[in-house]
This record gives C-alpha cells, sequence and structure tokens, in this order.
C-alpha cells in the first residue's frame, strides 16, 4: 500500500515537472543566458571602455558643484540625478536619468581636470539590452515584469519538484544519479545531462531563484523581510527637507556635505552624491567602502537649507542602523550576481544559471523522444508492441558484463 502511494506521488510530481516545464521553458531559458551574459558586464566593460579610467594624481579633485556644471553642458536641458565619485584612477560619473521621459546618460570626467572623456547613453548599450531581457523579455515593464516574476516562481517549483524526482530509489540506482553515461545512446546522455547537472545545478538555482522573487513579488519580499525578523518599511521614500529655511551663504550645501562625508569616510571606494530633484527633496548621499558590492552602502539624507541630517524609516538608511533581516535583504543583488564572495561567487552564478539555460532544452527532448515512442507503439499491432516490451524488460533484468 505504501508503495502504491509513493508511486502516485511520483506520478503527480512528475506530471507537475512536466507541464511546468513545458509552459515555462522558454522564459526560463531567456532569464537564465541574459543572467549569463550580464554576469561579468563590469569586467568586461572595464576592459573595453578606456574611459572608465584616469591616472591617479596626488592632489584634490573638483567638487560635485563643479562636475555638475561641466556635465550639463554636455547635455543640456537634461535632469542630473547623482555625481559619482569611485576609488582613485576612476573618472568620476555624472547620471543624468529621468523616468519620463525616459533616458539614462553617464558623462565620464576627469575629476581632476574635469576633461570630459565620454557622454554615454546606458539605454543604447548591449548590456542594457541584456538586462532589458532579464527583467521584462524586452516587452514593455508593466507586461514583462509580470511574467518574468510568474516563471521564476515556476521555474522554483521545478527545482523543487526536479529534486524529488531525481532522489534515487536505492542505493543502486544513487549511483548512476551521480555520473553521465558518455558511452551511452544519445537519448540516454541527454537524460543524464537533465537529471545530473540539473541536480548539481539545483542548489545555486534555488539561491538564484529566491532572490529574483524577492524582485518579482512585493510579497515575496516582504515576508522572506518579515520571517527573518525585519520590521522596518521596504518602499524607498525620501525625507523631506525644511523649504522655510533660507540657504546658507558660502560654499553649495552639495559640496559642504560631499566635504563632510569624505572627510567621516576616508576609506571609502565610492561616494555618490544625488543632486535634490524638488526644492523639498534632501540630498542624498551613498557611501560604500566596498566598490565590488553594494550591501555595505550607507544611505544618509541631509535637508539642503539646514545642512541636518534626516532620518527613514526604510531599510535604505545607516548599515549601522540595519539588522539581520535588513542587512539580508540589502544583499539581495549581491547574492543573485554571486559578488558577495567575489569572483569565485561570479563563477558559480555564471555556470549555474549556464546548466539552468540547457534544463529546458534537455527536458523538452525527453519529452518529445517519449512522445515519440509512444506514438511508435501506438502505430504498431497489440502482439508486437507487447513484444517489444517483454524483450526489452528481459534484456534489463540480465546481468551486466564486467567490464576487463
Amino acid at each position: 500500500m505504501a508503495e502504491k502511494k509513493k508511486s502516485w506521488f511520483r506520478k503527480i510530481i512528475g506530471w507537475l515537472h512536466l507541464w511546468l516545464g513545458l509552459t515555462s521553458g522558454l522564459v526560463v531559458f531567456i532569464i537564465a543566458v541574459t543572467g549569463c551574459l550580464y554576469a561579468f558586464q563590469d569586467e568586461i566593460q572595464n576592459a573595453i571602455q578606456p574611459y572608465r579610467f584616469t591616472v591617479a594624481q596626488d592632489k584634490p579633485v573638483l567638487p560635485p558643484s563643479q562636475l555638475k556644471a561641466i556635465a550639463e553642458k554636455e547635455l543640456p536641458g537634461k535632469k542630473i540625478h547623482a555625481v559619482l565619485y569611485p576609488v582613485a584612477g576612476r573618472s568620476v560619473q555624472v547620471i543624468f536619468y529621468s523616468f519620463d521621459p525616459e533616458y539614462y546618460y553617464f558623462v565620464y570626467l576627469d575629476p581632476y581636470t574635469g576633461k570630459v572623456l565620454e557622454v554615454r547613453d546606458e539605454n543604447a548599450g548591449f548590456f542594457r539590452f541584456v538586462l532589458d531581457g532579464h527583467y521584462y523579455l524586452w516587452l514593455p515593464p508593466t507586461i514583462g515584469q509580470p511574467i518574468v516574476a510568474v516563471s521564476t516562481l515556476v521555474f522554483l517549483a521545478m527545482l523543487i519538484t526536479g529534486m524529488v524526482l531525481w532522489w534515487p530509489k536505492n542505493r543502486k540506482a544513487a549511483k548512476q544519479r551521480f555520473s553521465i553515461q558518455w558511452r551511452a545512446r544519445w537519448r540516454r546522455k541527454n537524460y543524464d545531462l537533465h537529471n545530473v547537472l540539473g541536480f548539481y545545478a539545483s542548489w545555486i538555482a534555488i539561491i538564484l531563484a529566491l532572490t529574483g522573487l524577492v524582485w518579482g513579488f512585493q510579497w515575496f519580499a516582504k515576508g522572506a523581510h518579515a520571517l527573518a525578523g525585519g520590521t522596518k518599511s521596504l518602499l524607498y521614500a525620501e525625507p523631506l527637507a525644511d523649504t522655510t529655511v533660507m540657504a546658507q551663504a558660502g560654499l553649495p550645501a552639495l559640496d559642504r556635505i560631499w566635504i563632510k562625508l569624505k572627510t567621516e569616510n576616508p576609506n571609502a571606494q565610492i561616494i555618490e552624491v544625488h543632486v535634490p530633484e524638488t526644492k523639498a527633496s534632501p540630498i542624498v548621499v551613498n557611501v560604500n567602502p566596498d566598490n565590488q558590492t553594494y550591501w555595505k552602502t550607507d544611505y544618509r539624507y541631509f535637508d539642503p537649507y539646514t545642512l541636518k541630517e534626516l532620518e527613514v524609516g526604510h531599510v535604505y538608511g545607516r548599515l549601522t542602523d540595519a539588522n539581520a533581516a535588513d542587512k539580508l535583504l540589502r544583499m539581495n543583488y549581491d547574492i543573485h550576481t554571486g559578488a558577495v564572495i567575489g569572483l569565485p561567487g561570479k563563477i558559480l552564478a555564471f555556470c549555474a544559471s549556464l546548466l539552468c539555460a540547457s534544463l529546458p532544452i534537455t527536458g523538452f527532448y525527453i519529452w518529445w523522444g517519449r512522445r515519440k515512442k509512444d506514438r511508435r507503439e501506438a502505430k504498431q499491432p497489440p502482439h508486437q508492441a507487447a513484444s517489444r516490451r517483454i524483450k526489452t524488460a528481459n534484456r534489463s533484468a540480465l546481468p551486466k558484463i564486467p567490464a576487463e
């Protein structure tokens, strides 16, 4: 009785695995391939875009107000989002961004002289195209994003059902679950590629899927954060400045706050100064001690009139104010890309994404091969089909000839 229940359970799991795979396979393939292509985008762009670098000099860099004024001449009428100071030897990036009308430009400047090195439309680059495919399948965001989110949830279910199907029934079967029979026929090799590589990739793929779902569904992000013990809001909101106060004379507020945080954080590898979007908006400064990840960033908010620091009630504040749940949420991007453990993590994420891209293909061919086999047997007379099944069973029961 117990064996029958197990058999029916595996049949249900197998049916779910099959049809979830057939319905989401193409989307999963696109998400996985674009994830592979994007994995080393920073390293590739550093190698092919020399304007990202300058010669480090032992002299002060220009303040944000001056760099802002220089960049505005290159893109008149466009709205500046931020001035980003990276580590020594890298160009300053003045970022222009608008949601409506949509544009996204980087002006690369020499931080010491203000010389314009490059003006780049980030929405027109190859990696932006890849990212749009990864997030939206190159569809309008309101259509593509829900499809990607649902497909990621389906993929997570496929990974779980796949591991259930992979689980060996006995010790003898366990040996076959960890190796690929390279000398076998093509159909057998394809079956092993799907099962064995799928098993090895699934442990990292589950992490990739879970971190992807944090962006895909608000309910998932809030639930995961609350489950980990988080109490703060996940919605980003800027505190309001006091517009009734007159701005202080002398240096621009942008420069004063930049100098303050640069002095407080001499070892910071990235300082990004955000220009206020409205009269009531604060000056937001992101201070990151590690230019390879994002989760350690301090998000600071200042009143541009009084220069007083403003507090926020969401997770994107000071790192010292973040509890374990807040830090885990902040790590989401770095975990998703593997950057949280450096280059080895990126390589692992790349390999896992590549294997995930192969799973819909090998899974489809398993289904197609069985379908063709069932069609052939259906066309045969009943006595021939029965005879074939008996012969196959007898051959499988024969003892294996040991290799010499």
